[in-house]
């Protein structure tokens, strides 16, 4: 299997995850909106970004 593929499958899953469930308050989210749950979303979506970014980097360095 692939370095890379696992790391790339969770950031795909969490990230798609975060946008199904809270996809409309992240992206309308004001400056006057600071609720726990918006957080906790945005934090999510990065966590699933990076992993989506370091996966893919990984699986393209040669071995």
């Amino acid at each position: 299997m692939r370095a890379g593929i696992i790391p790339t499958l969770l950031g795909t899953a969490v990230t798609g995850a975060t946008l199904y469930m809270n996809g409309e308050d992240i992206v309308k989210r004001g400056k006057r909106k600071r609720n726990v749950e918006s957080m906790v979303a945005s934090g999510l979506l990065g966590f699933g970004v990076a992993h989506l970014v370091l996966g893919s980097i990984n699986m393209m360095k040669k071995q």
